[in-house]
């Protein structure tokens, strides 16, 4: 990766550019036997439109705190980099009563329709179907992504210094995100192309971190896993040996 990217966006562009086709986010969902792979390219192409659909649509503007009510999963991820692309900032179980827009999934819908401002709702469903119909009050992003551009240039420049991400009583800005994000793939002993598997919660810097932010920021993937807890051990060693995983954090 690049010594002067400086928000997680910047990261996915320099993927991006080094290698668009190697696998960047792994989704099990150990509940329903979920399986998605996003190569860069893809998972970039589900981040312009997010973003497009965010800057567009839901006209938020660099500085905006969008409540994100989601649990580890590949289209929560998806979320985490179009705010980054945008200058939204990410306040992951955040409050909706105090944020200017907010992302739920299906669980904590009654939560989010507390906020005042626009809402989208992600039924979490397999290959990102959507709701058989929309919840009272949202948009539905399986029906509203798909029409969004494939490419995303934000209305102003985001600015490195500006709050990025709030999480567990955390917040970061871009740069201190970036910075962070180095210094834990370090520690995980990540390397461009190591594969990271994890069970952690979105719910925490460090699960955030393992699940996202440190395999992008160091070059490698992540093999994010929910509901984890359903395999048994054989199960797990299985799943190293077939997503060829480096590393764990779980």
């Amino acid at each position: 990766m690049n010594a002067s990217d400086r928000t997680p966006a910047d990261l996915l562009r320099s993927a991006l550019a080094a290698d668009p086709a190697r696998p960047l986010v792994t989704f099990y969902d150990d509940a329903t036997g979920e399986r998605v792979e996003l190569s860069v390219a893809t998972f970039a192409n589900w981040v312009a439109k997010t973003a497009n659909l965010v800057q567009g649509d839901l006209a938020a503007e660099p500085g905006d705190r969008l409540a994100l009510l989601l649990p580890a999963h590949w289209q929560s991820a998806v979320w985490l980099l179009a705010c980054s692309s945008v200058g939204v900032v990410a306040d992951v179980h955040g409050d909706p009563a105090a944020a200017d827009l907010v992302v739920s999934g299906p669980d904590t819908l009654e939560r989010a329709r507390a906020c005042r401002g626009e809402r989208v709702a992600l039924a979490l469903r397999p290959l990102g179907g959507r709701f058989p119909q929309a919840p009272d009050g949202f948009a539905d992003y399986a029906v509203e992504v798909p029409g969004q551009g494939d490419r995303f240039a934000p209305y102003a420049p985001v600015d490195p210094a500006a709050p990025a991400l709030a999480v567990g009583g955390v917040e970061l800005t871009g740069d201190q995100l970036v910075t962070r994000a180095r210094q834990d793939a370090a520690e995980l002993g990540l390397a461009p192309g190591a594969r990271l598997l994890t069970g952690r919660a979105y719910d925490t810097w460090e699960g955030l971190s393992a699940g996202l932010f440190a395999p992008l920021a160091s070059g490698g993937s992540v093999v994010l896993c929910r509901h984890l807890d359903r395999l048994d051990e054989d199960g797990l060693a299985q799943r190293v040996r077939t997503e060829r995983v480096t590393r764990s954090a779980v």
